[in-house]
């Protein structure tokens, strides 16, 4: 989203963002306001005057967006927290900034869902971390169920870890993210159910049946834990197995669902019931 913007921007050479950096605060116009926390999103830390961005991050600001000194962008601070910076200084290696003005961060739901998620086939995983952020999960969990085809030994777990914690910063940045979700290491089915307990709401997507999402969850309730299976879904046992450990199920419906389409239909679904969306 704000590479187009960028784009934009470039193609004057007085730009926007350069005449936007150069006001001071009590000059900015309530369109200001309301844009200046859209520019390019960062994650890292500051010491509330000065930040200093480094590795790909910097390659991506001076070779890829090629911003210049002056230019606005957001650094993230992963706890919710957002701050408008300027770019003092732009390097290929590195980038200085200066900040100019913080706030709590918007974007992230008030409600902490985790998704539990069994291992699908392919690369379906990439598209649920990434669509799984930007819905706003607070942390993913991928799964071995029974019925997964899909199990990579503890070499290639841990490379699809990797990658798809890579998926998810660029997704929170891309949907402006207060918080980069964690992408736990893949657990069995039964631990993880243990793991979750008592922690929070435990709701178990099941294709045989359940309870309707709005029976289950209020606009009040804070933390949720769902449950996705892979392709074919879950054993009975497994159901039943979740349900002796506080995990009720539910039902998102008459139509089967792909394992990559649920756990982004429950999580819109939830995000709404709790008033985040």
């Amino acid at each position: 989203m704000y590479c187009s913007f960028l784009k934009g921007a470039k193609n004057t050479e007085s730009t926007d963002s350069l005449k936007y950096a150069e006001k001071t605060i009590s000059e900015e116009t309530a369109e200001d306001k309301n844009e200046r926390w859209r520019y390019p999103r960062f994650f890292g830390q500051n010491d509330g005057e000065k930040a200093f961005i480094t590795g790909d991050d910097a390659k991506h600001i001076s070779a890829v967006l090629r911003m210049k000194r002056g230019e606005p962008v957001i650094l993230c601070d992963n706890c919710g927290n957002d701050f408008l910076c300027r770019i003092a200084l732009c390097q290929k290696d590195m980038v200085e900034l200066k900040v100019i003005d913080s706030r709590k961060n918007e974007a992230e739901p008030t409600a902490e869902i985790t998704l539990f998620q069994c291992l699908p086939k392919s690369d379906k995983m990439d598209l649920i971390v990434q669509k799984a952020t930007e819905l706003g999960a607070a942390r993913i969990v991928p799964l071995l169920s029974k019925r997964c085809v899909s199990r990579p030994d503890e070499k290639s777990a841990l490379k699809k870890i990797l990658r798809w914690q890579k998926i998810a910063e660029e997704a929170a940045k891309q949907s402006g993210r207060g918080k980069i979700p964690e992408i736990s290491p893949l657990t069995d089915f039964r631990s993880a159910v243990k793991e979750y307990g008592d922690k929070g709401k435990g709701i178990l997507f099941y294709e045989c049946g359940g309870k309707k999402i709005s029976q289950l969850i209020t606009d009040e309730t804070e933390k949720i834990g769902i449950f996705i299976g892979s392709e074919g879904g879950f054993e009975p046992e497994e159901a039943a197995f979740a349900e002796e450990n506080g995990i009720e199920a539910a039902t998102l419906g008459k139509r089967i669902l792909r394992c990559e389409t649920a756990p982004l239909a429950a999580l819109s679904v939830l995000m709404n019931l709790t008033g985040n969306l």
